[in-house]
């Protein structure tokens, strides 16, 4: 959900973390294609299941509406490139477009549609997420500091309540693969 997003996108931005809006689409379309096809078979070559997947995917969201609501910094810069201060990789590709929510509808749409229907949506979709992500600043503009800032902090619940329903779900099907 990029609209959604908008508050983290700026949220980062406000850090000084560069996004690129061309390349956090075009990364996050090739992901979503390869999960598409391999997705099932990388999770179970690691010995993955997608609701351990779904789990460790709600963590990273959860800390990500800390530094929202809280306005601290858990997440560094991780570059090797000292110089680099992109956030277009992490988290943007990975978890908020491509996360386990992302890779879990994908496997269940793959049970039930074409996979040339599927890719054209999540074509789609990347367009969307570009276009988001290339005139975020535009809604700044128009929202204001204020406005940025409240917004953000409602996103940050909205996100850590979104990253609580899927860290439940998931463990209570963990819990009961245990039994």
């Amino acid at each position: 959900d990029a609209t959604g997003s908008v508050p983290i996108f700026l949220n980062l931005r406000s850090k000084g973390k560069k996004i690129e809006p061309f390349k956090a689409s075009a990364y996050s379309f090739l992901i979503l294609l390869l999960f598409l096809f391999v997705g099932e078979w990388i999770l179970k070559l690691f010995q993955v299941d997608v609701s351990s997947f779904a789990v460790a995917g709600a963590l990273v969201i959860l800390i990500i509406s800390i530094e929202m609501i809280f306005g601290v910094e858990i997440f560094k810069n991780e570059s090797p490139d000292e110089s680099d201060n992109s956030a277009t990789l992490v988290p943007i590709v990975f978890p908020l477009i491509t996360g386990p929510g992302t890779f879990t509808t994908l496997l269940s749409m793959r049970a039930e549609y074409h996979s040339i229907n599927i890719i054209i949506a999540v074509l789609l979709n990347m367009v969307i997420v570009y276009l988001v992500l290339r005139y975020v600043d535009v809604v700044k503009k128009i929202m204001g500091v204020g406005g940025v800032f409240i917004l953000r902090k409602f996103f940050g619940v909205v996100l850590m309540a979104i990253s609580v329903k899927l860290l439940t779900s998931n463990i209570s099907i963990l819990f009961t693969s245990f039994q």
